[in-house]
């Protein structure tokens, strides 16, 4: 009840603010869904075209696998637009609902710049839910939802972020990944040539001076894919380092126990190097499970296109394992990833398994002792007749319709 108070109260700001028609919707938020309406479908055509996403910040809300989901949703078309444009694409909002401590907060939560102080103290220190609640703190509440509703306005004109592609529900993962006391590393290494030593004939407009502005999905993408890469992997709540596989001759030592899962991006014309073709056969001749091998490929690189089947054949010949090994995503971004948006689909299964695989062959570091301990159980009055009685409310997302390209609607 309070939630939609607050979500019909947004509403009306944003129409007052806005060019928006009488009668148009303003906003979507997910309690709207009908039973059998097809809720998963509708949700997801409504986070491929909102202009803003407006997460209602709660420990509850952080604990949801659902709400991790349509965060990561959003959050990948951000990726995708400012991959194409080079330009940030901040158009996530968020709102307190109730306070939540910033070490409570997952880590694409707590990378958002925002000043939530500018719509008030008490916002600050009560949530929306402690100002909605309680009468004397009216002007309180009124203030923040008015403040709330200028940023998101500001925000969908000034971002203009584009539509995507809907994502599958059952696949998709949740960005606030598994709970976890500790940050969850992944190293992302690339293996590509510069533009200054590149094979003959090959177009530099691919490359910068350094590995890891290798840029293979050029000219649809305006940034480096180790950086989209990274920002990807941050979405699905890891700690991502990004290394040149040229720069990391001592990290590859198959001998020692695993420090964290590994993504390595290889160019298939980096294999041109027989120094490079070395390493890596080297590279694969070692178990590593762990390390999930993707290999972008550009369908509109016409270079690459005419030389597939001898690139193709090259990096077989150099890799024979990591072309065959693991689960069916790893298999098919091993032998070929065609364009960005793939890239976007099947990236978070390859950082899945890598960090699956991880957990199975890293280092164990039991606990000192070994005397046996009982399974705590619940003794009292109540013993395990215990129940939660009291009310919590429920934690939502909503965001402003996007159906509408008009910059000056949101």
């Amino acid at each position: 009840m309070w939630v939609e108070r607050l979500f019909r109260d947004l509403c009306g700001h944003v129409m007052a603010m806005t060019d928006l028609p009488a009668g148009a919707p303003a906003g979507f938020m997910d309690r709207e869904i009908r039973s059998g309406e097809g809720w998963s479908e509708r949700l997801g055509e409504v986070l491929a075209t909102c202009r803003v996403f407006v997460p209602l910040f709660s420990p509850r809300y952080f604990a949801s696998e659902m709400c991790g989901k349509e965060w990561y949703a959003f959050a990948q078309r951000a990726i995708q637009h400012q991959a194409r444009s080079n330009r940030p694409a901040e158009a996530i909002v968020p709102a307190l609902w109730v306070p939540v401590p910033p070490e409570q907060l997952p880590g694409p939560a707590e990378r958002l710049q925002f000043n939530h102080r500018a719509f008030g103290d008490r916002y600050v220190t009560d949530g929306l839910y402690g100002l909605i609640k309680l009468r004397i703190f009216a002007e309180e509440y009124e203030r923040a939802v008015y403040e709330l509703a200028k940023r998101i306005v500001s925000v969908a004109d000034s971002t203009g972020i584009r539509p995507g592609r809907p994502v599958d529900y059952r696949l998709a993962p949740s960005a606030f990944g598994a709970p976890s006391a500790n940050p969850r590393p992944m190293q992302v290494t690339v293996a590509a040539p510069t533009r200054h030593d590149l094979p003959e004939g090959r177009d530099p407009a691919y490359y910068g001076d350094s590995p890891l502005d290798w840029n293979p999905y050029h000219p649809v993408s305006q940034r480096p894919l180790a950086y989209v890469t990274e920002d990807l992997v941050r979405s699905l709540n890891y700690q991502a380092t990004v290394s040149s596989f040229d720069e990391e001759v001592l990290h590859f030592d198959g001998k020692q126990p695993p420090s964290r899962p590994e993504v390595l991006l290889i160019d298939r014309w980096a294999l041109a190097d027989d120094d490079r073709r070395a390493r890596l056969q080297a590279f694969d001749a070692e178990n590593r499970p762990w390390v999930s091998v993707v290999v972008p490929w550009n369908r509109d690189d016409h270079e690459s296109r005419a030389r597939e089947p001898e690139l193709t054949a090259r990096l077989e010949d150099t890799m024979p394992s990591k072309m065959r090994q693991g689960r069916a995503a790893c298999r098919a971004a091993a032998k070929g990833v065609p364009s960005m948006e793939a890239f976007g689909r099947i990236l978070p299964q390859v950082v899945e398994a890598a960090a699956q695989q991880y957990l199975r062959h890293a280092a164990v570091y039991p606990p000192s002792g070994g005397g046996h301990t009982e399974r705590p159980r619940l003794v009292g009055p109540m013993g395990t007749d215990y129940a939660t009685t009291h009310f919590i409310p429920d934690t939502l997302d909503f965001a402003p319709d996007a159906e509408d390209t008009d910059d000056s609607q949101s």
